[in-house]
Parts: C-alpha cells; structure tokens; sequence
C-alpha cells in the first residue's frame, strides 16, 4: 500500500515530472541496479558517515538545480567551464562524487548502458539516509530519470537556499521546486548528520550575538576563526548531540537554539512551522515517516525526458 499511496501522490501533484518513473524500473534491463548502489554506499558509509550526509546533501541539490538529473555531477570542460559543483553552495563542501563514480563503474561493468547517474545519485541518498538512520529512514524509489546535458554555476546560487536565508524566503525557494512548507520543515531535518563550514554560520556567533544558544555559540568561537576566509574555513558538526546519526534530534536542537545556521532557527519564527518542529521532535516515528515521503516527493523535480536527456555511459562526469 506504500508504493501505491507513494505513486498515487507523485501522479496527483506532479505527473508531469512522473513520466516515464516507475518502481522497479531497473527490474528486466538491470536487475542488481539497487542492489549495487546500496552495496557501494554501504561500504562508503561504514568507513565515513560524513560521506552518507554528503550523499543525501548531494541528492537535494542535484534536485534544486535543473531537476534531478545528474547535472550536480558534470566536470568543467573547454566547452563549460563553470558547471554546478564549482559553485559557491557546492564547492568545496560537497561530498560523496566518488561514491557515485564507483556505483556507476559497477553498472556499466554489469548493466552497460542501462542505469543513469541521476538515479544512482538518488538511490545514493536512499540509501544514506537509511544506513545512517539506523534502517529507520527506508522507503522504495521510482527510477527511470535520465541525465541531463546543461549543468551551470550561476543556477546554483539561483536555486539553493543559502543558510542566512529567513522563512519567508525559504518557503518561496522550496514553492518554486513544488514543495510545501511541511516538505521545507522535514527535509531541513537532514541537518541532524554531517558538517557544516564557519564562514556559514560565523555572523550568528559574531558581536551582537544572535539568538544562538551561548553555550554552543561559545563552543564555536574556539572552533572557528572570526573571520572565516576560503583558506582557513574550518568545519564543526551540525549536531552536537549525535552528530553521525540521521535523527529527530535536529528539531530539539532547534528549540533549545542550538543549531547553526539562520534557515535552521528561523523555523520557530511562525507558529505553523514551530508547531510542525515540536511534533518532529517529540512524536515518534512521525519524522522519519515523513522524510521518506518527502525525499521520494523531492526525487520527482523536474524529470527530463528523451527529449532533453540521456543516460551517461563513460563516466557520470561527462556528457556522452
């Protein structure tokens, strides 16, 4: 009955991205497609949670900037030498790109031709977040994405919402992609795992300090220089309270002000978003129940068809 209400959902409010996707899609031309990628990110994750945080970050800004298609993915070239992952929200700080090289080598070895990278990147944060939650986070996935053949920095500070960003501007942001405030509140949840840069948070800490926790804010300021620069930008933890583990504890955090990052404390500055972070934080299960559903919801963004795109054969790093 999940895939069904799962499927029943993504025909309802976005068909047009829907076309084409299906559950088990890999299941004649590729059969061990997701077992494959479960296998490699596994492994990946085993060695360094932080790669599992990178891979989920990765899916949502693959998603956010010309649909989910891989774009995130693209090498600079002669041709383009300024693709997504060299802009500011990507570059340096996104990881995860040689897990999905390795999945990729697997497939073609296997399944030559068959599997594209865009859903190799969102079976990857798949099944990231479901290593990292302890199984908890575990829902299927339609396939069928094809890669795309535009991939521009300049989209990225278009389309991904920086962490200074205050509520009414995140809304409008996640709007745009066709997701609500409740998908907003429950995808902001992945900042319960990986870490975060000093120069994204550094004002909050700085003199006047905000309505950050003192504690923590004290905590940072040994941590992190006054003033971050791209040479000496330390990284801290995004949650101090278990911080390589996909949880619910990111909503306590926010109500005790211990969190980083101006979009993460403006969720308490309207009574529709605070109600949903106390029912996150104290309801069991409701928030991994939720993730899912919204992951899945956020994998449908912008689909590209045959028309605009392809399935990468040599590397998920090039165009064919």
């Amino acid at each position: 009955m999940a895939r069904v209400a799962i499927w029943v959902s993504c025909v309802l409010l976005l068909a047009a991205t829907c076309q084409g996707l299906k559950y088990g899609y890999y299941s004649r031309s590729c059969p061990p497609a997701e077992y494959i990628v479960k296998s490699v990110v596994g492994k990946a994750v085993r060695m360094n949670p932080g790669i599992g945080a990178g891979l989920i970050r990765m899916a949502f800004h693959d998603c956010f900037v010309q649909g989910c298609d891989a774009s995130v993915l693209l090498d600079p070239t002669p041709v383009n030498p300024r693709p997504e992952k060299l802009g500011p929200p990507n570059f340096p700080s996104l990881r995860g790109f040689e897990v999905v090289d390795e999945a990729k080598a697997v497939l073609e070895r296997v399944c030559p031709g068959k599997v594209s990278c865009a859903d190799i990147v969102q079976y990857a944060g798949r099944d990231a977040s479901f290593f990292l939650s302890g199984y908890k986070v575990n829902y299927p996935l339609p396939g069928g994405r094809l890669d795309g053949r535009v991939s521009l920095e300049n989209e990225t500070l278009a389309f991904l919402p920086p962490p200074f960003f205050n509520l009414s501007q995140l809304i409008t942001s996640f709007k745009v992609k066709g997701l609500n405030v409740d998908d907003l509140v429950v995808l902001s949840g992945s900042h319960t795992i990986g870490r975060s840069h000093c120069s994204s948070f550094s004002d909050r800490i700085s003199t006047p300090p905000s309505d950050i926790n003192r504690g923590l804010a004290t905590v940072l300021k040994k941590q992190c220089p006054a003033n971050p620069t791209f040479n000496n930008d330390p990284t801290v933890v995004q949650d101090i309270v278990t911080p390589n583990k996909l949880d619910n504890q990111y909503y306590k955090n926010v109500l005790k002000h211990k969190v980083l990052f101006n979009s993460d404390a403006s969720l308490l500055r309207s009574r529709q978003t605070a109600r949903k972070v106390v029912e996150n934080a104290f309801i069991r299960g409701r928030w991994e129940r939720k993730f899912a559903k919204a992951m899945v919801k956020m994998s449908l963004i912008e689909v590209k068809t045959a028309a605009n795109g392809e399935i990468r054969t040599k590397s998920c790093r090039v165009v064919n």
